[in-house]
């Protein structure tokens, strides 16, 4: 039993069907979805931008409203990504047992996860890619390279649908999804270059949001959207990379122990 509970995933492509089936469910409602992804960033982007950005100078050489379009586009797929992998991961799986019925197939825990991983960073995509025609239409990215920001809006819905499983592994019920927003998610979002340069930031509290995947993200996708190539693109491609494995094989863990014990 121990050995199984530490064991790697698995999944093939197995877990194809239970992408199938989250994408079947939600293409009922695709349109209020999208829609609903969409509000919150533009506000921020709409508001801040033109709004507080009136009243400032350029930011690290570019208008307000152009320097917060990137962090935008990854801090609306990070919200996309975590939303799913917590309140709808765990409607399926502890609320209306969808995991358990699926259990019952020939498939295993390995795909269910997979498929609920792969489906949050699909939809994160979908969200990302909204901001990105947005921002594109209102003329706000500088050349093709912006075209790069596409894989790496799907590798930040990939790692921070990875973290949300492990909170929806270990959560009891829905508040203590709340934890992690006020402990985890809006200080990362305050402190990894979305709306100002992190390197305003007292020089111990830069140490600590260079490590943050968001950071990492905002690194990738800002110079991509002003048309030049990201500085240490493989380190921040490998960070995430990284934080998306680890904290997967973790979600399958505490997975299996809630589920299988």
């Amino acid at each position: 039993m121990t050995r199984s509970l530490y064991a790697l995933p698995r999944p093939g492509l197995r877990w194809l069907p239970v992408w199938r089936r989250n994408f079947l469910v939600w293409r009922k409602l695709a349109i209020p979805s999208v829609l609903g992804n969409l509000a919150d960033p533009l506000i921020y982007m709409l508001g801040l931008g033109y709004g507080l950005g009136g009243l400032l100078p350029q930011v690290s050489g570019v208008s307000y409203v152009s320097f917060l379009a990137a962090g935008t586009i990854v801090a609306s797929t990070m919200n996309a990504a975590t939303f799913e992998a917590l309140y709808s991961a765990f409607s399926r799986m502890h609320v209306q047992k969808t995991w358990e019925a699926i259990l019952n197939t020939p498939l295993s825990l390995d795909h269910v996860l997979t498929g609920e991983l792969m489906w949050a960073a699909s939809k994160s995509l979908l969200s990302g890619l909204a901001i990105l025609l947005v921002v594109t239409a209102l003329g706000l990215t500088a050349s093709p390279l912006a075209l790069w920001i596409v894989p790496v809006i799907f590798l930040t819905g990939l790692c921070f649908a990875a973290l949300g499983l492990i909170v929806c592994a270990l959560a009891p019920s829905y508040d203590f999804f709340m934890y992690y927003f006020t402990l985890f998610v809006t200080p990362m979002l305050l402190l990894s270059g979305v709306f100002f340069p992190a390197d305003q930031l007292p020089a111990a509290v830069q140490a600590v949001s260079g490590w943050l995947p968001l950071a990492h993200a905002v690194q990738l996708a800002r110079p991509l959207l002003h048309g030049a190539v990201p500085a240490d693109a493989a380190l921040h491609v490998g960070a995430l990379l990284a934080i998306a494995g680890v904290a997967f094989f973790i979600a399958s863990v505490l997975t299996r122990r809630r589920l299988l014990k």
